[in-house]
């Protein structure tokens, strides 16, 4: 005879293998945004399912839910039992020049609505195992050729203030027993947004050059790789905290001018002094132009995580050429 026990057992087991074998569910905010809209496209192609936490009413009940900086989640219960959250929703620092009132949303956009978010979570009966939270680089402020890793200590000023804030509105996921994974993303290149695109058509016509002194570090990532981070961070358990998502061969901004003229066969002649950025952009040249941070990708490295495209000329050829 079988015993009754053993019957029932063996049903549970069964039906959690089943479950274990589904696609695991992820929630991701900025998705109207150059990587946010990637992102979704990747995990959709990898048969994930997807809830887009989006701002005004939702288009459907079962693929987005309503959620922004003020109020938080609308109906919290439409993350109950998601696998994971990456949360990339944020005012774009290279939106306008930096006036107090703009700088007040930046912060704001960020850390408040992290730390909402995050309360929504930790306040779920089925929370979710892992939130991925955007960072910055600019959390290392203006750091001359010192090399830094994960480890290495906030700099100052106006973006390590907001990416330490930032970072720390985690804490109540982390509290409730979230994987938090803090991803300080580099300067990310990509045609159709960033930094590379507003470039693009002063070099096309010639007119690129260095900027100031050209020796700071720009720590730059293709757009596929900060992608890849993102969805490497959401399924590898032995990352948590900080994660320099960031190419492991930095350059200065000389040789980012130098790369970039060459791949698109123009001459890089005219260079932009410091007086002149700073005249044209004020706060924001010092801390997205002129500082320098030597970022280097250890946790990554360590993870095995692997580059798509861990060189800058290569990068651009795909961006620009493929």
């Amino acid at each position: 005879m079988t015993d009754g026990k053993q019957t029932e057992t063996h049903t549970i087991d069964a039906t959690e293998t089943s479950t274990q074998a589904r696609p695991r569910k992820v929630a991701v905010t900025g998705t109207s945004g150059m990587i946010g809209s990637e992102v979704v496209k990747r995990l959709t192609t990898l048969g994930r399912p997807v809830v887009k936490l989006v701002r005004g009413t939702p288009k459907s009940t079962v693929t987005e839910a309503q959620w922004n900086v003020q109020e938080g989640l609308v109906n919290p219960a439409r993350l109950e039992g998601v696998y994971g959250v990456i949360h990339l929703a944020g005012e774009n620092i290279a939106g306008g020049r930096w006036t107090e009132e703009r700088k007040s949303r930046i912060r704001n956009s960020r850390v408040l609505g992290t730390e909402q978010l995050c309360r929504d979570l930790a306040g779920l009966h089925r929370k979710p195992e892992v939130l991925v939270c955007a960072s910055a680089i600019g959390y290392y402020g203006d750091r001359g050729t010192t090399v830094l890793n994960e480890e290495s200590p906030p700099g100052e000023g106006f973006l390590p203030e907001v990416c330490r804030e930032w970072e720390a509105a985690t804490k109540p996921a982390a509290d409730a027993g979230i994987r938090v994974v803090n991803v300080r993303i580099g300067v990310v290149i990509s045609k159709e947004g960033g930094a590379l695109a507003k470039m693009l058509l002063p070099f096309k016509m010639g007119a690129g050059g260095k900027v100031g002194s050209g020796k700071q570090y720009w720590s730059w990532v293709s757009h596929d790789d900060v992608v890849g981070v993102l969805l490497h961070a959401l399924d590898c358990e032995q990352l948590s905290g900080p994660v320099n998502a960031v190419s492991p061969n930095a350059v200065t901004n000389a040789e980012f001018t130098k790369i970039l003229g060459s791949v698109l066969h123009r001459p890089t002649v005219l260079p932009m002094p410091a007086f002149a950025a700073k005249l044209a952009l004020g706060q924001m040249a010092d801390d997205l132009l002129l500082a320098s941070a030597h970022v280097v990708p250890k946790k990554l490295e360590e993870t095995g995580y692997e580059f798509q495209y861990p060189q800058l000329r290569e990068c651009l050829q795909h961006e620009l050429n493929g």
